[in-house]
């Protein structure tokens, strides 16, 4: 999809939305052909039925006006309708989370976690992580958690239906979206933040939300970084105590800035920064034990999640696949190690597998929207 701006009116964002899809059919060949689609939508919903999500809240950077609150499957039907070329049907709205299970789980059976151009059918509405849980549990059928480490950060997992209030019945197992981004938003995290998370969480663009978040992704690590450098320059420890105009801009330092060493120095005179040898180790140093941190608490949160589901099983071991997708956990040099070391040194009574996923948040929301309509064909919806 081509890139448009983070903060937009509702209108104009759901308008681009179709005005990609409409091209993607177009180049298919396949404008006419009457289908069903799965919507991926990677933010906090309240999801009524399969096909129905009210926006919570905007996250990652995103403020688009006048969607929190309504239903987004609507909201993108508007769009199809005011384009008047196609009519869509939403099938399934999903999170990437649970695309991702799905996709892993098909490759491993072991992974548990007017004038009508062309007629979609919008059968689901589907959160990122789900539909990386679900590509990831169409690979292998153990794969029964989804995790998303990117620009931002959630995890789903498959929970006993003895334990979901919200639904009927006892029998069988249902996929929560934790939405694990907003962990610490009561304070419960106080402990263990930092200055540095304080300053990131006040310059954002939701304050005092998705506060565990702004701890382990993409999107924030760098500027965490950046906090770390001004204070060490601030107290005369770096750069000969001068601070650069360019450090002192938001979003300058990349976590996709692979900072080995011999590297460092020209990134660093990048940032207009005159550094020493010694300057050049110790911001090395700060870039590893942020992302370092960053890992670790992801796995502590991974950790807890598969114990859990261990624990409602009453089971003494339990052997359980992952499914990841995002750009921090694919990229980044050491995060993934660290992570993997984390969650065996807090949850040894589990054998996790970790299951990369690629594009599991769209081919995730397929798989639902494809077992959707085939239940809905046989009278069972």
């Amino acid at each position: 999809m081509n890139r448009c701006s983070r903060s937009l009116a509702t209108g104009e964002l759901f308008d681009h939305i179709v005005h990609c899809i409409a091209d993607f059919l177009e180049y298919m060949g396949m404008k006419g052909v009457a289908l069903p689609m799965g919507f991926t939508f990677s933010f906090p919903c309240q999801q009524n039925s399969l096909d129905e999500g009210i926006l919570l809240k905007w996250t990652k950077g995103f403020k688009a006006t006048g969607c929190e609150g309504e239903d987004v499957v609507r909201l993108l039907k508007d769009a199809i309708h005011r384009r008047e070329e196609f009519d869509l049907d939403v099938v399934a709205v999903v999170n990437d989370t649970v695309g991702t299970m799905m996709t892993c789980g098909y490759e491993d059976p072991c992974c548990e976690v007017g004038l009508i151009e062309f007629d979609l059918d919008v059968v689901a509405v589907v959160n990122d992580t789900v539909g990386t849980m679900m590509t990831c549990g169409y690979e292998d059928p153990c794969c029964e958690v989804g995790l998303i480490v990117g620009t931002g950060s959630n995890t789903c997992y498959m929970e006993e239906m003895c334990n979901v209030e919200l639904v009927d019945g006892d029998e069988g197992r249902m996929c929560v979206n934790m939405e694990w981004g907003a962990f610490g938003d009561s304070g419960c995290l106080d402990d263990v933040r930092t200055p540095f998370d304080c300053a990131v969480d006040e310059l954002s663009l939701n304050p005092g939300k998705q506060r565990f978040e702004k701890m382990i992704s993409g999107m924030y690590l760098g500027e965490i970084v950046r906090n770390i450098l001004i204070d060490f320059t601030k107290r005369g420890l770096l750069f000969r105590g001068r601070i650069s105009e360019r450090l002192k801009t938001r979003g300058i330092f990349q976590t996709n800035d692979r900072l080995a060493l011999r590297q460092v120095r020209s990134i660093l005179q990048h940032l207009g920064l005159e550094s020493t040898c010694d300057d050049s180790i110790i911001v090395k140093e700060v870039c590893t034990a942020v992302a370092r941190r960053g890992a670790q608490l992801c796995g502590a949160g991974l950790a807890a999640v598969v114990d859990k589901i261990r624990e409602n099983r009453g089971l003494d071991s339990l052997r359980v696949t992952v499914g990841v997708d995002g750009t921090l956990y694919k990229l980044h040099p050491h995060f993934s190690n660290v992570l993997h070391e984390t969650v065996r040194d807090l949850a040894p009574k589990c054998t996790v597998s970790f299951l990369q996923s690629e594009d599991g948040s769209g081919k995730g929301a397929a798989l639902i929207t494809a077992v959707a309509c085939r239940i809905r064909e046989a009278g069972q919806h």
